[in-house]
């Protein structure tokens, strides 16, 4: 049986599933090195005073883990520099927040160096070997200058910029250059796909790019697929059903005092458009003044990557408009915003999303976003919530029976909640059947196999053996991307 080595920025833990704060990809991929016998190799989110290149072993629930720790340096240059202050706002179209400083970006090439010089002695010639996110883009390539003959995948978490904004990195074509030396390269939607092969198009007229997704450069041929992944959903109905979400959701209808609940779930990110969703808000309450003391927002937004300037910067920005905002409209008796920085455990909520009559997903660009997809899995069938989602997510190619809207627009954003809150039972459930349809049948088994089939589909021996495709269907999946109550891949 091949044996996959996952490769990512961190190694998400805990490895072993039935982890309650554990997301379902880190339990997807890990039921994959399971069964393989597989490695899951990353940075161990440590420093030290000289990069040593010592790899630390680990084995829980029978997943084998290799980390490595990185200096002061190269977490400043490659991960907290390059990787979210140049490649992160970039690819999320906020082209104005990134630094484009030469450090950074040596920073980022000595990592990557790093990371395959100190993977290689682990490397059989049989592996299958699958790099994730934006972090490691040039790791094929320096896998390939060092002897690795192996197929070697890459999937990107995040978007892929468009044509004006990806020139602005002074590194732009080496950077895709280095794609080149993947086999297989997976995007979450078609629209990011396409962004990409337009890039390639226009800056690299001597490539040969044909219809069905395969792209020639010279002697190098890599495929292009978009995969957008899912969550557990079997796993996260099996949740939202457990007694402790039935707790939470109790517990929340009481607070709620008969108030309509509105929820947002998101990691404390400007991608989000955390800021606009407030705007909108506020805009309905100020438009559908009917509304005010009958409804209720709860953001949920735990912190991250507080060291960096323009998180710190939104963190703000979101703790003086929410004060506004309550200062605005609540009464003695209704604050009209709850806004949250913590987080909280999967089945806690599953209840609150079970709680609600609509969740508000509009990040203003997202690779996916699994928090669309846990909403639908957690409703109840006979009364579920409605899914209010960004046009610019890459759920929204999946999800078009959710109530679709600009996020920049505050009007869009209240017409929408307005038509939420008064959505008729018999379009909820409509609404709820078909989107749930899409969540149950491309699900993150759904992902695992079909990426992984598609990079090793001239092996000989059909990649399902690696996640256990033929599972007897009586038997629970083992069990979610960057999630703010499971750390993903793209931390």
């Amino acid at each position: 049986m091949t044996r996959l080595i996952v490769v990512s920025n961190r190694v998400s833990p805990p490895v072993g599933e039935g982890k309650a704060n554990q997301g379902g990809l880190a339990v997807a991929l890990s039921s994959a090195l399971r069964e393989t016998n597989g490695i899951w190799f990353g940075w161990s989110g440590n420093e030290i005073d000289a990069f040593t290149g010592q790899i630390n072993f680990a084995r829980n629930d029978g997943v084998t883990t290799a980390t490595v720790d990185l200096e002061a340096q190269d977490v400043e240059e490659y991960y907290n520099g390059f990787a979210n202050r140049t490649l992160w706002p970039l690819f999320h179209d906020r082209v104005d927040l990134a630094e484009f400083e030469r450090t950074f970006a040596g920073g980022y090439e000595r990592v990557n160096a790093r990371f395959a010089e100190t993977m290689l002695p682990l490397v059989t010639s049989e592996d299958l070997i699958w790099v994730h996110d934006y972090h490691l883009i040039p790791l094929g390539s320096e896998l390939r200058q060092r002897g690795v003959t192996n197929h070697i995948g890459f999937f990107l978490h995040t978007p892929w910029p468009v044509l004006r904004l990806l020139l602005a990195l002074p590194s732009h074509r080496q950077l895709v250059e280095a794609l080149f030396d993947y086999d297989l390269i997976g995007f979450q939607s078609q629209t990011w796909l396409d962004s990409f092969l337009l890039y390639v198009r226009e800056q690299f007229a001597e490539a040969d790019v044909t219809e069905d997704g395969t792209i020639r450069l010279g002697e190098r041929t890599v495929r292009v697929v978009a995969c957008p992944i899912g969550i557990d959903t079997r796993e996260f109905v099996a949740s939202a059903r457990s007694e402790e979400a039935e707790q939470a959701r109790l517990d929340m209808l009481k607070s709620l005092d008969g108030r309509a609940l509105i929820i947002g779930v998101d990691r404390l990110d400007y991608s989000k458009g955390l800021e606009q969703r407030f705007h909108g808000y506020e805009r309905l309450l100020a438009d559908h003044p009917e509304y005010q003391e009958k409804v209720s927002l709860l953001q949920i937004a735990p912190p991250s990557r507080e060291n960096v300037e323009s998180y710190q910067d939104i963190r703000r920005q979101l703790d003086a408009l929410s004060g506004h905002i309550n200062g605005e409209f609540a009464t003695a008796l209704w604050v009209p915003l709850r806004y949250v920085n913590r987080g909280y455990d999967r089945a806690s909520l599953a209840g609150m999303f079970r709680a609600s009559r609509a969740a508000l997903v509009t990040p203003l660009r997202d690779g996916m976003n699994l928090v669309a997809k846990e909403y639908v899995a957690a409703q109840d069938p006979d009364d579920p919530g409605v899914l209010i989602l960004s046009r610019f997510a890459g759920a929204a190619e999946q999800m078009k029976e959710a109530l679709l809207v600009n996020p920049f627009s505050p009007e869009e954003l209240a017409d929408a909640l307005a038509q939420a809150l008064r959505m008729p039972l018999a379009e909820r459930q409509s609404r709820w059947k078909a989107l749930m349809a899409n969540v149950e049948r491309e699900d993150v088994h759904w992902w695992l196999r079909s990426f992984l089939d598609a990079l090793d589909d001239d092996d000989g021996e059909p990649t399902a053996s690696l996640v256990a495709a033929n599972r007897n269907e009586d038997t629970p999946p083992d069990s979610d991307e960057e999630q703010p109550h499971a750390p993903g891949l793209a931390g």
